[in-house]
């Protein structure tokens, strides 16, 4: 189990979480970006459409903000290591979520998760936001579980 961890300041809000999964990077990498494929291992998500891939756009639906849609952007995107989704519009509030693939030990992969928040408004609605935490533990805990239970 990978604990999430939290960083706050006035215009700056980061949830993160990290840890190691016993499955090669580009299986977890599979399951990363497959968007139709996402909710069935994925408690955290309810929906998913468009595709996963460097300048697409997804709209997400997440359990935690069932009645949202969040319109993201795929950008940055380093195959089998790093990917990044995008949302709101800077300077006002950014949402920019960093997904982040390393080889490590024994054929195993660490997996790390951070979103982070900013902007000027971030002061003002940042105790409306959710406690993403226990999301962040969930989301880990499922994909580890998917990339495990399929690795072999």
């Amino acid at each position: 189990m990978a604990t999430a961890q939290v960083t706050k300041s006035l215009f700056r809000l980061e949830y993160s979480v990290s840890g190691a999964i016993r499955s090669a990077p580009e299986r977890i990498w599979g399951l990363l970006t497959n968007a139709a494929d996402f909710p069935r291992w994925n408690s955290t998500v309810t929906r998913i459409e468009g595709r996963i891939a460097a300048g697409e756009k997804i709209a997400l639906k997440a359990k935690i903000a069932a009645d949202r849609v969040f319109n993201l952007r795929v950008t940055d995107v380093v195959p089998n290591r790093s990917m990044v989704w995008r949302d709101g519009a800077a300077p006002m509030f950014t949402g920019v979520r960093t997904f982040t693939l390393a080889p490590a030990a024994e054929g195993a992969t660490t997996f790390s998760m951070a979103e982070v928040y900013s902007g000027l408004m971030l002061p003002m609605i940042s105790g409306s936001l959710p406690d993403f935490r226990q999301t962040f533990e969930q989301y880990f805990a499922d994909l580890k579980h998917e990339a495990e239970r399929t690795a072999d």
